[in-house]
């Protein structure tokens, strides 16, 4: 299967969010991949980190929503969409799941918070789903939880997934390590994270994030052997369209964990 992992500069507006998802579901459809994954909360642009998009509107996201929807059947490509929605007890950020025929499948909440989010989004319930959609069953963890929480992805692959999409959002601080190799032992935990998430439940772990010039991740696609399948040039904007062979995750580790 060629799944795409669209790499996105940030967004200049909320408008500005849903063009260009929608102009890389076209590129993904041209490019034939079958299912497409977003940033976090790439519609309408991730709250902190020095951005502050405009107040959450519900109105507005669900007509984006059913933007991205249309473009999603138009060109018979799945997607996986960061974005945020509200509801009583704040705003949350989430992934909505839309099919290659353009119906919407789902949500996914985020339910484990960087603490540095705790005064701008609310915490989702801990429940996670299985997906079914183009052939592929997939689950999805948005970043603070994939980074950190490695039962997130563990209870996914145990129910049968064979791919986890981590969409994250992680741009370049003052001072942070720049690195030009993925995985390079000066930088962060984190990339190393993406080959261990997969390498430790037998699954293909793809991870997508904004193209930011100097960042510490980009977005790449792990093995089910935990090695490194293909990654995205730092600060490059584009797809990452990846051919994964789907018999190669068994789920065979996280299927003997016990616990």
């Amino acid at each position: 299967m060629k799944i795409a992992l669209a790499n996105l500069p940030y967004p200049a507006s909320p408008d500005d969010s849903v063009a260009r998802v929608t102009a890389a579901i076209a590129d993904a459809a041209r490019a034939g991949a079958s299912i497409t994954c977003f940033p976090e909360c790439y519609v309408p642009g991730y709250r902190g980190l020095g951005h502050v998009p405009p107040p959450p509107d519900m109105g507005f996201l669900e007509r984006a929503w059913t933007t991205v929807a249309a473009a999603a059947g138009a060109g018979r490509v799945a997607v996986v969409l960061g974005t945020e929605r509200v509801v009583d007890d704040g705003v949350r950020p989430t992934a909505l799941v839309i099919d290659e025929q353009g119906r919407r499948l789902g949500f996914q909440d985020k339910a484990q918070l960087d603490p540095s989010e705790d005064a701008i989004y609310a915490r989702g319930a801990v429940e996670r789903t299985v997906f079914d959609v183009a052939g592929l069953a997939f689950g999805v963890v948005i970043c603070h939880e994939g980074w950190r929480y490695p039962e997130t992805v563990r209870y996914l692959a145990r129910r049968g997934a064979k791919l986890v999409f981590h969409p994250h959002y992680h741009r370049y601080e003052e001072g942070a390590y720049r690195p030009t190799t993925f995985a390079e032992p000066r930088n962060t935990f984190h990339e190393k994270a993406i080959l261990c998430r997969a390498a430790e439940n037998t699954v293909f772990f793809a991870s997508v994030n904004c193209a930011s010039p100097g960042s510490g991740t980009t977005s790449a696609v792990a093995r089910p052997d935990g090695t490194l399948l293909a990654h995205q040039p730092y600060g490059e904007a584009g797809l990452l369209v990846v051919d994964v062979d789907l018999a190669a995750a068994t789920g065979l580790l996280a299927s003997r964990c016990r616990y």
